[in-house]
């Protein structure tokens, strides 16, 4: 019969924490957004600290809450949020083999995770790891001598690594402007400035249908003077010679007046 372990403080933890982190993992796989995937291996991530700080691993579990959790993954959060990531596209195979790759990875990520487990209950719990933790006065204090001393150089050089990466991530990302952007003042001045000299109207374009018989888009608008405002119609219908015919507006217009001047005429015979 096989011995079971003690119930110690991290047996509880694992018990407790290990059901819910599976279930989160495949949340991570079988959720539709992006946004609920990225939610899910939060919980995975906020997990994986509670099982560093169940093994008496204090700086783990803060490096884990703090850059995992709070930095790497929030940030990835919110540049799916922005972007807007469809689910169509999660389906989109990119890479070819990535699906066979994927599949591999999971199954050896599997086989590791069921023999480090496994070894762990039933064979011994981590041989050392006291030992190592009495000679600094802690864990924290023995990780701390360990980057500073023995592998400073590499720490180094990763922080060498990482400015630079942000100091040109911040110089592509910057772009200097070609000229200061124009107030509204400045904008109105430049507009009356055009009327001016060019004779440009300050105003918007006029409306189709202005002063016409037709409110249609494809019938121009007719000034004051009974000449045609271009830019009332599109160049397109322009083009395509869908606008309609000036004089076709204009007529009925200039028959009327003629009409009414015709009469007040001969009203001004009569009376004299």
């Amino acid at each position: 019969m096989i011995p079971l372990p003690p119930l110690t403080g991290e047996v509880v933890a694992f018990v407790v924490c290990a059901p819910i982190m599976v279930l989160l993992a495949i949340g991570i796989v079988v959720a539709r957004k992006p946004v609920h995937s990225a939610l899910c291996m939060a919980g995975v991530m906020v997990g994986l600290a509670v099982l560093y700080a169940a093994q008496d691993a204090p700086f783990l579990f803060v490096v884990q809450i703090i850059v995992y959790t709070g930095a790497i993954l929030m940030l990835f959060l919110f540049v799916v949020m922005l972007i807007g990531v469809d689910s169509r596209d999660s389906v989109v195979e990119t890479l070819r083999g990535q699906r066979v790759a994927g599949i591999l990875a999971v199954l050896g990520l599997a086989g590791l995770l069921v023999f480090a487990v496994g070894q762990a209950a039933f064979v011994g719990g981590p041989v050392g790891l006291t030992q190592a933790n009495e000679v600094q006065g802690g864990n924290t204090q023995g990780v701390a001598a360990l980057l500073f001393s023995r592998y400073v150089v590499l720490l180094e050089a990763t922080s060498a690594l990482l400015i630079t990466a942000a100091v040109g991530a911040m110089v592509l990302a910057h772009g200097d402007r070609l000229r200061e952007p124009r107030r509204q003042a400045e904008h109105m001045e430049a507009r009356v400035e055009r009327y001016a000299v060019g004779g440009v109207h300050p105003g918007p374009d006029p409306n189709s249908g202005v002063y016409a018989r037709s409110n249609a888009i494809h019938a121009p608008a007719l000034l004051p003077d009974g000449t045609v405002a271009e830019k009332s119609v599109s160049r397109t219908l322009t083009t395509r010679g869908a606008v309609v015919a000036v004089d076709d507006l204009r007529n009925p217009t200039t028959t009327t007046f003629g009409e009414i001047k015709k009469v007040a005429a001969e009203l001004e015979g009569e009376a004299k």
